[in-house]
């Protein structure tokens, strides 16, 4: 893993899935599991009415070691079947997911954490603190983005 680019790198993890879209989807827009699939989110949840539609706000409790810390993202991208996005304010991070149906009914699996606008002073300030440092978080935010289309590809190709 390289640090070329340091913290507002764009991290990536992929797969390929031996489920349908539509089963990736599903489970994936299940906010509720992605603590089941991300190493370091314990909770994700709506903050207004109307459930999955852009604009939508959450509410995400991380952890990592000892340091937990709320975010608030904004969904930003829906594309039912295809792409989830959603923009973390506090730290400048979009979270992306993009499915697309490999052919043979299996689904590809790409997730990219780009920092469009670059890191936030509050993620600048608070990552040496809480978390060792910009950098390492990176490294450690996309070993666990591999983790977590790992664990997502298990429990959908489980069912």
């Amino acid at each position: 893993m390289t640090t070329v680019g340091g913290a507002a790198r764009e991290l990536r993890a992929e797969a390929d899935v031996s489920a349908p879209p539509e089963r990736v989807w599903e489970l994936l827009t299940d906010f509720s599991r992605m603590p089941d699939w991300s190493p370091e989110l314990v909770s994700m949840r709506p903050l207004k009415p109307g459930g999955l539609r852009l604009g939508q706000w959450y509410l995400g409790i991380n952890r990592r070691k000892a340091a937990v810390w709320p975010t608030r993202s904004v969904l930003a991208v829906l594309e039912p079947g295809r792409a989830l996005a959603w923009d973390t304010r506090s730290s400048g991070a979009r979270w992306i997911w993009e499915l697309e149906p490999d052919g043979s009914g299996g689904t590809h699996v790409v997730h990219r954490r780009p920092v469009p606008h670059g890191v936030t002073l509050v993620s600048k300030l608070f990552a040496p603190l809480a978390l060792g440092g910009s950098d390492s978080h990176a490294d450690e935010l996309e070993v666990g983005m591999a983790e977590t289309v790992a664990r997502l590809k298990a429990a959908a190709e489980a069912s």
